[in-house]
Parts: C-alpha cells; structure tokens; sequence
C-alpha cells in the first residue's frame, strides 16, 4: 500500500472525494482499489490523528498510532461486514490502539493537547499567555481523567461522535459511556472552574 502525499495526491482524491461516499470507497478498497483507499485515509487520517493526539499528549506517538491504525485497518478491510461501519470502526481501532499505547507506559502529563494559541490571541500578548495557560490546564485535567473517560470525552466532546459510535469504539455500553462522559465533565468542570 502507498499513501500518497502531497498536491498530487490531493487533487486525485479531491476529486473522488467530492463524488464518492465512504461506503463506496470503502467497497472499492476491500476489492483491491488503492486509490479508493488513499481517499479515506486522507478523509480521515486529519480526525484520527486529532484524536491520538488528545489521547496520547504526544505527536510521535499519535503519528506512530495513525500509521499502525491504517495500516491495520487496510489489512483487515476484508473482515468489515458492513460498509457503512468503516468509520466507527476506525475510531474504534484507533481508540482501542491508543488505549493500548497509554497502558503501556507510565502516565504522563498530556502537555502537548494544542499550546498554541488562537489566531484572535497572536496580536494580544496578554491573551495568549491566558489561553496559552487555559490550554495547559485543559491539558493537565485531561491528564487525571482515566484513559476511559479520556477517550470517551475526547470522542463526544471534540469529535462530536453519537453515544453509540463512543460504546462501538471503546467496546462498552450507551450507559457505561453515558457515565464516563458525566464523570469526565464534572472532573474537568471542578479543575477548570479558576478559568471561567
């Protein structure tokens, strides 16, 4: 499999992005269509990675998941029963990956969430140091959150995902994520109250 990268790669898959839903794509690419699958991972490789990230606290490590999650996913494309699945599946991997990735190693402080500051910040410095600092402490709050609420939050609260593609990619109930999320935010909300 070759990802490409890149102008070119874009203005092929823009284009077939713009005419093809996920279910085709995703039948092409279990039929052997590279280029249908270039499509998705350039569709989604921007989410997937957005959510490593948040799950990880660390660049390296959510380009390493991003890849293995790919990489995976194209390996085992086969196996999907349901076209329409593909991205609860995805996310379902790369949670479950992440997850995997986080109990393997000792926790860490998630200080890489995004220190940037926001465009509206970059001509106030007195504003970006608070969101800068705000960022931090999401950041920090983020890091107490056990990886289940991480996930759970980070999948509802970034990525806008229903309850039931959460329950999908973390392997629970509606009603476990229902209270993981309700755990998630009451924690964060207590942390974060200096900052409203």
């Amino acid at each position: 499999m070759t990802v490409m990268y890149g102008s070119a790669a874009q203005t092929v898959a823009g284009a077939a992005e713009a005419v093809l839903d996920d279910v085709t794509l995703v039948d092409r690419a279990r039929d052997g269509d590279t280029r249908a699958f270039e499509v998705l991972v350039l569709r989604y490789q921007g989410p997937v990675y957005r959510l490593a990230l948040r799950m990880l606290a660390g660049s390296g490590d959510a380009e390493d998941v991003v890849q293995e999650v790919f990489l995976t996913v194209w390996r085992r494309l086969g196996g999907l029963r349901d076209s329409g699945a593909f991205v609860a599946w995805l996310y379902r991997t790369t949670t479950n990956r992440c997850l995997n990735v986080i109990r393997a190693r000792r926790p860490r402080t998630d200080t890489d969430l995004d220190a940037r500051a926001s465009g509206d910040a970059a001509g106030c410095p007195e504003r970006a140091a608070q969101t800068g600092a705000e960022l931090t402490a999401l950041s920090d709050a983020l890091g107490l959150l056990t990886p289940e609420q991480r996930a759970c939050w980070l999948l509802r609260e970034v990525h806008g995902r229903s309850y039931e593609e959460i329950a999908s990619a973390t392997g629970t109930t509606r009603t476990a994520v229902r209270g993981r999320i309700a755990r998630a935010r009451a924690q964060l909300a207590e942390v974060m109250a200096p900052w409203r």
